[in-house]
């Protein structure tokens, strides 16, 4: 009876070692990923605040001055005066519609039973 408790004790740590050492490389490949995904991510918002200074080196006022002033007359551009903006009041709203008639209605209540 005890070389059978062995046996089987023996077989159990055999069994956990073999565990153990998959979840130790399941683990391992894990980490790789997730630093593989961390410098995935840095690269991208070094990216990001590339294009942000490069878009803020495009949009100066002076180079859009310059722009303007180059294809004036392909665009027309002018500066914008206080003339051109409306007041709330004047703008006009769609009208809803009074009677609008549904011909296909689908219930999406759902009162806890299934169909």
């Amino acid at each position: 009876m005890r070389s059978l408790v062995h046996i089987v004790t023996a077989l159990a740590v055999i069994g956990l070692a073999f565990w153990a050492y998959r979840e130790n490389y399941r683990t391992q490949e894990a980490l790789a990923r997730a630093d593989a995904l961390q410098s995935d991510i840095a690269t991208a918002r070094q990216r990001l605040r590339m294009l942000g200074a490069e878009w803020a080196y495009l949009n100066r006022p002076e180079r859009l001055l310059d722009l303007v002033e180059l294809n004036f007359d392909r665009l027309g551009l002018m500066p914008l005066q206080p003339h051109q903006f409306g007041r709330i009041d004047q703008v006009t709203y769609p009208v809803a519609a009074q009677n609008l008639t549904i011909t296909n209605p689908v219930d999406v209540m759902n009162d806890g039973e299934h169909p």
